[in-house]
């Protein structure tokens, strides 16, 4: 795998995928975590999700200016990893939340969000930058020996990001597993079993107490009776079972600090191997007459004018697409059996289909090219969002068939009702495979496109502005929620249908265009 690429390659990925494992440990709770240790609505969690996430990408182009005014890469990565660190130790802290330190525990919690977020942006692109370096050293190499030595270092670079992009996927594939697996051993230590219901309805007797509805204390006393507690004393046991669940989730942060000491010693031990990206070489001065000049100014501005249509269009991809971590959470946790599967391993069903998919789509794309009927990149994007479209079409038409109300109307049913009208985990499966369909037709084709299209002088900006993008889709991801929750769900998954079809109508409408600028 790693013969006739650069020397480090192997490593580079090793570190990146320890960073991601233990980030993907906390990723694929975060939200079911927020609710159950603060008894946060789903609408308040998705918000804190929501600003957490975009803010990786925002700070990205921070840890970016950083390296590139300090050129110090390779110590703004491992300033990054102890940042990172930082956050995941505050994190693995198990403080019961109560009325009492609530109002200084999650904002505590939020300040360790907020360094993984800085820590990451001070790692993710900068060490995508010294791989990028190693390509352009690999090819400057080939280059002293001819052209043929040239023209095969070239075409090295993409499967090398390839191979970096399924690590990164290895450590997502697994890392969901980590923190179920610790909650589940923890409650059982304490003689509990998990249920994913039971923390929102304890918080709700402790804020609430007698006056709960009738239902909802029904629901309660049977899932008591059901994880093995006693209803003797209600209050206590409902302190005592989010005590031992959280704690559980708390233990799962410790994984991810191991992991990112395990990427800082890979990193510290291979960082001779690793290049340092230079000092941008200053610009030759160049005269140009006035005609030269109107026709640069207006082929930027149409290139200008191509990236920022395709930086729409990704908004409400990820606007979409990143649904994984929040209403289809929510939704795998409420409306999913996860008596043997719990909620949160679900986002590993994404990475895997990673995996597995990517050198499928590779050689289907390869075989068009090969054939002659090579589909450009922006066409690939449009197909992408109608096989988005074509996921949340599944799921409101299921959704519709079995007549699910509300999220909210649904968790006030008992028990036994729910019980029959829960969908089995088939249905995430479906999903999610059409959705990493979707995401390798538009995720790294869309970089691409934003390196065909960027004027010479402007390539920084305009993978940042690709960046900025995805940010102000994780900034929408709250509104699934609130939707989620208030509405039939069916009409919930109709909207994000609706967005993926305007979205590939508009990409259409502008292909032969954007093929044109992009020649």
């Amino acid at each position: 795998m790693f013969k006739n690429h650069p020397k480090g390659l192997l490593q580079a990925a090793l570190s990146n995928m320890g960073e991601r494992f233990g980030y993907y440990i906390m990723n694929a709770v975060l939200v079911l975590f927020l609710c159950s240790k603060f008894g946060l609505s789903d609408e308040t969690s998705g918000v804190i999700y929501s600003c957490f996430y975009a803010g990786i990408y925002v700070l990205s182009l921070v840890g970016g200016i950083i390296a590139d005014r300090t050129q110090n890469y390779k110590g703004t990565i491992m300033t990054g990893l102890i940042i990172m660190a930082t956050g995941y130790v505050i994190l693995s802290v198990p403080i019961l939340a109560t009325a009492g330190n609530i109002s200084w525990l999650l904002p505590m919690t939020c300040v360790a969000l907020f360094l993984i977020a800085f820590g990451n942006g001070l790692f993710k692109g900068n060490l995508q930058a010294i791989v990028g370096q190693m390509y352009d050293n690999f090819e400057a190499e080939a280059a002293k020996k001819g052209e043929e030595a040239l023209r095969i270092a070239k075409g090295q670079r993409d499967s090398g990001f390839q191979i970096f992009y399924v690590f990164i996927n290895v450590g997502g594939l697994i890392a969901p597993f980590v923190a179920p697996l610790l909650r589940s051993w923890w409650l059982k230590v304490n003689e509990l079993t998990y249920d994913a219901s039971l923390p929102a309805l304890c918080h709700k007797y402790i804020n609430e107490g007698a006056s709960m509805s009738a239902d909802a204390m029904a629901n309660l006393t049977e899932l008591v009776e059901k994880v093995g507690g006693s209803t003797a004393d209600l209050g206590a046991f409902c302190s005592h079972y989010l005590d031992i669940f959280n704690t559980g989730i708390h233990y799962s942060f410790i994984a991810s600090v191991v992991a990112m000491l395990i990427s800082l010693l890979i990193f510290i031990f291979s960082r001779s191997m690793f290049p340092t990206p230079g000092k941008k070489e200053a610009a030759q001065v160049v005269e140009y007459t006035e005609q030269e000049k109107r026709l640069m100014a207006k082929e930027i501005k149409q290139r200008m004018f191509a990236l920022f249509a395709v930086l729409g269009i990704a908004v409400f991809f990820w606007f979409s697409f990143h649904q994984n971590g929040m209403s289809l959470s929510y939704f795998a946790r409420d409306f999913v059996v996860t008596d043997t599967i719990a909620p949160e391993i679900w986002q590993a069903v994404n990475p895997f289909f990673v995996i597995v998919l990517t050198p499928v789509i590779m050689w289907i794309f390869s075989s068009l090219t090969r054939a002659g009927r090579e589909i450009s990149t922006p066409r690939k994007i449009a197909y992408g969002m109608g096989i988005a479209g074509i996921a949340y079409l599944f799921l409101a038409v299921y959704s519709m068939i079995q007549g699910y109300p509300s999220a909210e109307e649904f968790k006030a049913l008992g028990e036994s009702a729910k019980i029959g009208l829960k969908a089995g985990p088939w249905v995430l499966i479906v999903v999610y495979f059409f959705l990493t369909v979707a995401e390798l037709f538009i995720s790294p084709l869309g970089l691409s496109f934003v390196s065909k299209v960027a004027p010479k002088h402007l390539q920084g900006l305009c993978q940042g502005l690709w960046l900025g993008a995805t940010a102000v889709g994780n900034l929408l991801l709250w509104i699934g929620p609130l939707m989620y929750n208030k509405w039939p769900i069916w009409q919930c998954w109709t909207v994000f249908l609706i967005v993926c079809l305007i979205s590939m109508g508009v990409m259409f409408g502008m292909v032969k265009w954007l093929e044109r600028v992009t020649k």
